[in-house]
């Protein structure tokens, strides 16, 4: 699938295209409220041995998730009444606001398991990466529009690939190697709909073999190489307590759930508190222990509804911005999904991602459905700016 990138005619607009709530995607919502309801789930079996305070408190987990999930519905269908068009034409604000805030993490933020990646703002943690991730989306698909010309040309690839790099950077400093894959996943995703040049592509691909090396020795830091050589044989640690232990934890979870799971609850693995960080990086792995193959397949059957309303939107876009915007955040929540996936099934090396829509955090979850709401705005106003 590629795109035309010259401007569309003039715009034809109307109250009517504008507020068109009967091209409002429900099915997408109701997709994600599945995958939120299994995340509060998930998040009160795997926050028990962790929180012993009053339910109806800030402090549980689980209000918090579902106090994020309102906040989101609630930008989600304010952003969807706006014109998209609006970030395109002030993507200098986003992409200038996210260079300062990543920059100021840096500076600033805390640091947590060796990563600093976050901002306290009282007692909620705030990770400017997340946010970041749209504002890529948006710039990359500006460019591409206004100012990339024909996308198989040399500048136009070289310049899309000088918009990602800085924010790659920064993000790999923090050091968060699984991030960064995330964005240069939403890069290739839109270069590739833009009608890029294969031939650069391979190029790009064949210089990224040669340094990789070098990256190797000098960039990635020591726990990353650890955990790439723990995904070859994670019994290699023979104490148990070091980066195996994770992985052998989750895919012991996992395997042990088999059908139908252990119930709620009730998984020993994440009961027990064998199974870390369980309701942020291996929250799969309690699914798998408590609800089995059954709940595994049902999630993923609720990702590619999702993901397929998405596709459906880039389909009927009306001009390059919507289409592009609309790949991006496919190709973000996708990558995302099949990333933390293949780390709770041993099959990746760890990286901290979460789980979309599923894993506790509050940035995570809000910029998902503001996301979710740029979606809607391109879908809603597709006629508006048809191109003919």
């Amino acid at each position: 699938m590629s795109i035309a990138l010259e401007r569309p005619e003039p715009l034809r607009r109307s109250r009517g295209s504008l507020l068109a709530w009967n091209r409002f995607d429900y099915v997408m919502v109701l997709g994600t409220l599945g995958l939120v309801a299994f995340g509060l789930l998930l998040i009160y079996s795997g926050s028990r041995n962790v929180y012993d305070g009053p339910q109806f408190s800030l402090g549980n987990p689980v209000v918090q998730q579902g106090m994020f999930a309102v906040i989101g519905l609630v930008m989600m269908v304010i952003i969807s009444r706006f014109d998209y068009h609006y970030l395109t034409h002030y993507w200098w604000v986003l992409y200038g606001a996210s260079i300062v805030s990543l920059v100021g993490v840096y500076l600033f933020g805390q640091t947590e398991f060796g990563a600093t990646r976050w901002f306290n703002v009282g007692p909620l943690q705030l990770q400017p990466s997340e946010f970041a991730k749209v504002a890529v989306i948006v710039t990359l698909a500006h460019f591409f529009h206004r100012w990339g010309g024909d996308a198989r040309d040399i500048r136009a690839f070289l310049m899309s690939l000088l918009i990602v790099a800085p924010i790659l950077g920064l993000v790999l400093i923090q050091p968060d190697l699984g991030t960064a894959l995330i964005f240069a996943a939403i890069w290739l995703g839109v270069v590739v709909i833009a009608g890029v040049n294969q031939g650069h592509l391979m190029v790009l691909g064949a210089l990224f073999i040669a340094i990789l090396p070098f990256a190797w020795t000098f960039v990635v830091a020591d726990y990353q190489v650890e955990r790439v050589s723990i995904l070859i044989n994670p019994y290699a640690d023979q104490e148990g307590l070091g980066a195996g232990y994770n992985p052998i934890q989750a895919e012991i979870a996992v395997g042990s759930g088999q059908l139908l799971g252990k119930g709620p609850g009730q998984g020993e693995q994440t009961q027990l508190d064998y199974l870390k960080v369980p309701t942020r990086d291996f929250i799969f792995s309690v699914l798998g222990e408590e609800l089995g193959f059954v709940g595994a397949v049902t999630l993923l059957g609720l990702y590619l509804l999702v993901l397929m309303r998405g596709i459906r939107v880039a389909e009927v876009a009306g001009d390059a911005p919507g289409q592009l915007i609309a790949v991006g955040i496919v190709v973000m929540i996708a990558m995302q999904a099949f990333i933390n996936i293949a780390v709770n099934l041993g099959i990746f090396p760890v990286t901290g991602l979460p789980l979309p829509f599923v894993s506790q955090g509050g940035s995570s979850l809000v910029s998902l459905f503001v996301s979710l709401g740029i979606l809607q705005s391109v879908r809603m106003r597709n006629r508006a700016y048809r191109q003919y």
